[in-house]
């Protein structure tokens, strides 16, 4: 199968070489030069065939035609005058897709050599109007190629940047995504397996409490599919104070008392903040319940010298690195996103204590009270 042109250029160039091609056999075969017809007609098609040998190859057949095409171009300028110049701009733009620069820097060369001999034929290098209309158009076809291969060069590294800024969203996706299974499901899935280890203690003594538990872990399944669509749906903002709240009943569940001190509203702070601040909650949830063996908890939010501080404290076996697994460096990736921090230390009459801390803004404050 025969290819005519590359179907990538026909919306920018296809015209304009159509037009290019008219201009020229217009004008050499009209002319009343010295070459017959059958010099004309034979010349027209080595132009012909140079371009096509340009259009389609990027290796040294592009820098053969290139220099086939501009020898048509200078015997033509000799008989038929230098606006036949002006036609060396076709190969100055397709050598200047050449994939080797060495390819490219000796094409201008050439292009430069070429001007030069036929210039100095033509005017003798005398300082005539035509001779100084043809200088600037000498310039600028000798560095046309290296334009185009700078154009095409900012434009493949254009492309290798937005793959390469596709694949770091896509990466960063994905961190999201482990990050929010492991945040919103992980400690789901704890109150589940818990539940489930303790009804299998009581199937053999208490039915009504087995009945009980059943039904608690139907509630936390249901919550957990809940999760999984929010997840999915990428419904991704969560009320800080609804938050608290359910983890209170997840905590109380297995029997950790826990009490909430709020000394100020939650509406300072913006849905990503809340969000963000949610999920650390959530996390430090799952690890009370995995690890703490605490009997007791207090959560307290409060607005202290242009910061919301959210504190919560357990009285379990205190914080270690290996119990709490990636949670607190999650919890600190979350909360730099909002500037903010989260510390967490072992008290002196033991347990654990988080803290995380948001800076609100003074108009922001202003504007809510």
């Amino acid at each position: 199968m025969i290819k005519i042109y590359p179907k990538d250029q026909v919306r920018f160039y296809l015209i304009v070489d159509v037009i290019s091609f008219v201009f020229l056999f217009s004008i050499v075969l009209s002319s009343s030069s010295a070459l017959t017809i059958y010099a004309r007609v034979t010349l027209l098609i080595l132009y012909l065939i140079a371009f096509y040998m340009a259009l389609w190859n990027r290796d040294w057949r592009l820098y053969l035609a290139t220099l086939l095409g501009l020898s048509v171009i200078a015997v033509l300028t000799i008989y038929e005058g230098t606006m036949m110049l002006t036609f060396g701009f076709v190969f100055a733009d397709l050598v200047g897709r050449a994939k080797s620069k060495w390819q490219i820097l000796a094409a201008m060369v050439f292009i430069f050599l070429n001007f030069v001999m036929i210039l100095g034929y033509q005017y003798g290098w005398r300082w005539s109007q035509a001779f100084l209309t043809m200088i600037p158009i000498m310039i600028i076809q000798t560095l046309y190629p290296a334009l185009i291969y700078y154009i095409k060069k900012t434009k493949g590294l254009q492309v290798e940047l937005t793959s390469i800024n596709k694949q770091l969203v896509q990466q960063e996706e994905r961190h999201r995504i482990a990050r929010d299974l492991h945040d919103t499901l992980g400690h789901t899935l704890t109150i589940i397996k818990l539940k489930t280890e303790l009804t299998t203690k009581w199937v053999d003594h208490d039915s009504d409490r087995v009945k009980h538990e059943l039904n608690e872990i139907l509630t936390t399944t249901r919550t957990a599919l809940k999760q999984v669509r929010e997840l999915v749906s990428e419904m991704n903002e969560i009320s800080l104070g609804q938050e608290i709240l359910q983890c209170k009943q997840l905590l109380q569940i297995n029997q950790i008392s826990t009490t909430i001190l709020s000394e100020h509203p939650h509406d300072l702070l913006s849905s990503f903040e809340e969000t963000m601040l949610s999920l650390c909650v959530r996390e430090a949830t799952t690890n009370i319940l995995k690890h703490s063996r605490a009997e007791h908890c207090h959560i307290h939010t409060q607005f202290v010298e242009q910061m919301f501080q959210l504190e919560i404290i357990d009285d379990g076996y205190g914080f270690t690195t290996q119990g709490w697994g990636s949670g607190l460096p999650s919890m600190k990736e979350r909360m730099h996103a909002i500037k903010g921090t989260a510390t967490i230390y072992n008290r002196t009459e033991g347990g654990t204590m988080l803290s995380l801390k948001v800076p609100i803004q003074l108009h922001r404050k202003v504007g809510q009270l």
